[in-house]
């Protein structure tokens, strides 16, 4: 539909997405926490949108962000070769949370602004 074919909408949309997998991949980094050898794994995506944005001074109408995926395997933060930090981990799971909840509160404004414009006589 045409009435949310926008970048705005795109963008709400697939930064709602990769901050999804984001708090997926934070979960995983903290149940493996105890775990041997296991290599702390961090999702980038605002990397990502500054790069499309530095490219091309906006953001384009085919706008397909992908997000990357970094795992640190340089950091051995335990004797154990886990570089976990729960208490990093825990933080950025809450600033994760933080900026899901800003994109849905700004698409259900958008959602909201519609109804009432829809409803206006």
């Amino acid at each position: 539909m045409a009435l949310f074919d926008t970048n705005a909408f795109r963008v709400l949309e697939q930064g709602m997405s990769v901050l999804w997998q984001k708090q997926q991949i934070i979960a995983q980094n903290i149940s493996n926490a105890d775990t041997p050898d296991y290599n702390c794994k961090y999702l980038d995506f605002a990397g990502i949108l500054r790069e499309k944005l530095r490219d091309n001074g906006t953001v384009d109408t085919e706008l397909n962000l992908v997000q990357r995926l970094y795992i640190d395997r340089y950091t051995d933060d335990q004797p154990d070769g886990n570089n976990v930090d729960s208490d990093t981990q825990q933080a950025e799971l809450a600033r994760t949370q933080i900026q899901y909840d800003a994109l849905i509160n700004s698409m259900n404004s958008n959602f909201s602004r519609l109804r009432t414009a829809m409803t206006t006589k």
